[in-house]
């Protein structure tokens, strides 16, 4: 019987054969570094751990599952799982990657790959003509995140497919902000979808995994001679945690989900609020292709104030979420890109890319959604006051 995603995402993990004789509801966490092999001549379906460990392998199948892939691959990072896949390009190959990318992306694409012989261009993802501007003849992948970060631009997933189609390319999409849940890039044509699992599909700020998937046998073979040859793999025990973590995704996701629409409408009226990043706004810059790709704008907004002093006052004044690096908890997470997520990137690059002095960003978590509003309205408040005060005693 073919289950619905979110039956699967309870069910996932269960439908491997590894635990018949106590009937345990859990995948059991295989500590193990080494596996007895029955016979001289003929090992079993695992031998040591880097190549293969039944908890991960449970992992594994349970998001190729969620994402419709052929193969799932667990790294020790999300960061571990990017880079992995693009070691599959080879010296003399080109990459063609988003503007608006992860710091840590960033960083790998612009100071490691190149030792590598791999060369790279920045394009705006959310214009198609741009993107295919730079292709060159020795570029061989597109690769995007949709939504991006931290300003949840949008790529048309379909769009930079028929491009990849058009000139023979590989298409790489990083899924974290969205999840299989909301988002399937395999489904839209794409070759390979990318998770930070530390993220959503861990859910409780407790792990650091990273997540490969994908589409067809090559990239399978490709990407899973770098994980056992390089060893980035991610351990039994966080394994069992992202497992756990996804069980409860769709409860976790369509509740922050919810509550991070509430906020971002009353960031996107409020008059201290210079400008407000989230797809469920119908003023967002690509509102409508995220529509017509996803089904929900997801738990994580952005918003730009007017200067880093009333930024700060703003951070300082908050109670409830916690000020910190990362996103997807339970808890909210209120982040400042320029020195958290995406310090790795210049300060002439991340301005041009609109990472002013004024942004934030929230991952809203699973607080009563009256109460983050009442805090941030008050950290605004007290923000404003301040700087008003300020400004007059300079004056």
């Amino acid at each position: 019987m073919t289950q619905q995603l979110d039956t699967l995402l309870v069910t996932g993990s269960t439908l491997h054969d590894y635990e018949k004789k106590t009937g345990a509801v859990n995948i059991p966490i295989y500590a193990s570094s080494t596996f007895d092999q029955s016979s001289f001549d003929s090992f079993g379906p695992f031998d040591y751990s880097r190549s293969g460990n039944p908890t991960r392998d449970a992992l594994e199948k349970t998001i190729a599952r969620l994402e419709n892939g052929h193969r799932g691959f667990a790294f020790s990072s999300g960061i571990a799982a990017i880079t992995a896949t693009l070691l599959t390009l080879n010296a003399g190959d080109h990459l063609v990657i988003t503007n608006e990318v992860y710091g840590g992306t960033y960083r790998f694409v612009t100071t490691l790959l190149p030792k590598y012989g791999i060369s790279h261009s920045f394009a705006d993802f959310t214009d198609l003509a741009a993107v295919e501007a730079a292709i060159q003849p020795n570029t061989v992948v597109l690769y995007a995140e949709t939504p991006a970060n931290p300003l949840l631009g949008i790529t048309d997933i379909r769009g930079v497919v028929a491009l990849a189609q058009k000139y023979h390319l590989k298409t790489f999409v990083d899924n974290t902000f969205m999840t299989p849940l909301y988002q399937q890039p395999l489904a839209l044509g794409v070759d390979v979808v990318l998770h930070s699992a530390t993220k959503f599909l861990g859910g409780h700020s407790e792990v650091i995994a990273g997540l490969a998937i994908t589409k067809d046998e090559e990239m399978s073979k490709a990407i899973y001679a770098i994980q056992n040859g390089m060893g980035a793999i991610l351990s039994p025990h966080d394994s069992f945690s992202v497992i756990q973590g996804i069980k409860t995704l769709r409860a976790r996701l369509d509740f922050s989900s919810r509550n991070a629409q509430k906020i971002a409408e009353f960031l996107h009226a409020h008059e201290d609020v210079v400008d407000v990043y989230y797809p469920g706004l119908p003023c967002h810059i690509g509102y409508a292709i995220h529509q017509s790709q996803s089904t929900s704008a997801g738990a994580v907004l952005s918003f730009t104030l007017p200067t880093k002093q009333f930024t700060q006052l703003v951070v300082e004044h908050m109670t409830i979420p916690i000020f910190a690096v990362s996103l997807g908890g339970v808890e909210s997470i209120l982040s400042y890109p320029p020195t958290m997520s995406h310090a790795a990137i210049p300060l002439a690059e991340r301005q041009a890319r609109g990472i002013t002095d004024g942004l934030l960003r929230l991952s809203v978590g699973l607080e009563n959604v009256d109460d983050l509003i009442a805090d941030l309205s008050q950290a605004l408040a007290i923000a404003a006051t301040t700087t008003a005060n300020m400004n007059t005693t300079a004056q």
